[in-house]
């Protein structure tokens, strides 16, 4: 699909939920939404223990255990530092795909340097560590660049972490607003990287052994990925990305590939002037889909729970400018149905499949997890 989805969105009801009694009707579920936990800051991202507690970021720097009560953890001690400036902060959270054996948590965050001249820089990092009653314990950061690459700027930072059926970490960096660096391997920002679930680079990353290339870099030309998954059923890796004035996009995420930014883009800058007169050019992805007007795209989850059968495998994309969340069906690579299930008052950041088929969502002013529930 080729073509902003924006002018073609398929028919919904939708409805502003005042109260957990109110019923959303969509296409194919209708749902009620409840306040399952409230007391945040911002709340970034989101991960289920298999005892059914719920992990939750905020972006200030603070991990939190959610009951299945929904209360609040106090602040979960021995996480990392973070510098909380602009856009970054603590940002997504993900477990080992063998958590049950091993207990590795794994967070992502903006990682601050004090300045040569004073003032903080700052760049994506990750840290792992292990949930020992109220801290983080066995705490190691298993991705930090060199410090030529941390900067001033405070905003693209990325920053999502997805694990494949092999045990992969995968996880995104944005442009961190030097739109021209997506382009040069040499350079980590504007990617999505690849790595042993240790650290180490895999020797089959499709730059290890070029000359300068950062070898974690396992696709480039990305402006702002806040939303990273694998397909259930596929093991394919999908991406939501952040365009400028316009032009989100969805990319299926493929090894080696140049996904164009800022060479093309649908997109225009804030002030209304071009970034570039291309939308597409050799050797650079389109993507899936893309939405005009942006929709501010963040956080997106495949459906693999039971409540929402009608749902299975679609991809949970959320919208922080319109307060959404989208349903989107992919059959193959292709985009087929795009459908808004809910739309509320605050802008949604995450959304996750909970243990028992119901929906949350992280939703921000004020900060607070939502749980969509089907009605039978």
């Amino acid at each position: 699909m080729r073509y902003g989805l924006s002018v073609v969105l398929c028919a919904f009801i939708m409805a502003r939920c005042a109260n957990a009694q109110e019923i959303v009707e969509s296409q194919e579920h209708n749902f009620r939404v409840e306040t399952f936990a409230e007391g945040f800051g911002v709340p970034w991202g989101m991960a289920f223990l298999p005892d059914g507690r719920l992990l939750v970021t905020e972006r200030e720097g603070t991990l939190r255990v959610v009951g299945k009560d929904g209360r609040l953890s106090a602040p979960i001690e021995g996480v990392p530092e973070v510098r909380a400036e602009g856009q970054g902060g603590l940002m997504d959270v993900a477990l080992h795909p063998q958590y049950a054996q091993n207990g590795w948590i794994y967070l992502i965050f903006s990682d601050p340097l004090r300045g040569p001249i004073g003032g903080t820089l700052g760049h994506t990092a990750i840290t792992r560590g292990k949930l020992r009653g109220k801290r983080l314990v066995s705490v190691e950061v298993i991705y930090r660049v060199p410090e030529r690459f941390y900067s001033p700027h405070s905003h693209h930072y990325g920053a999502r972490i997805a694990f494949d059926r092999e045990g992969y970490l995968y996880f995104s960096i944005g442009d961190r607003g030097q739109r021209p660096l997506a382009q040069h391997v040499e350079l980590p920002n504007g990617k999505v990287h690849r790595l042993h679930d240790d650290g180490r680079v895999p020797e089959d990353n499709p730059f290890v052994g070029q000359k300068d290339a950062i070898e974690s870099i396992w696709s480039y030309g990305h402006r702002n990925p806040q939303g990273l998954a694998l397909h259930p059923g596929t093991g394919q890796l999908w991406a939501a990305e952040h365009g400028p004035k316009g032009g989100d996009e969805l990319n299926h995420v493929r090894k080696g590939l140049n996904y164009g930014w800022p060479v093309i883009t649908y997109g225009i800058n804030y002030d209304g002037t071009l970034i570039t007169d291309k939308t597409e050019a050799e050797g650079m992805e389109q993507p899936q889909t893309y939405w005009l007007p942006s929709i501010a795209v963040c956080g997106i989850d495949f459906y693999t729970g039971e409540g929402f059968g009608k749902w299975q495998n679609d991809l949970l994309v959320t919208s922080l400018k319109f307060n959404r969340l989208h349903r989107v069906r992919i059959e193959g690579v292709e985009v087929v149905q795009d459908e808004i299930v809910y739309e509320g008052e605050s802008r949604v950041r995450d959304v996750q499949t909970g243990p028992n088929g119901a929906v949350y969502l992280a939703v921000e002013e004020p900060g607070r997890i939502l749980r969509l529930m089907p009605e039978k």
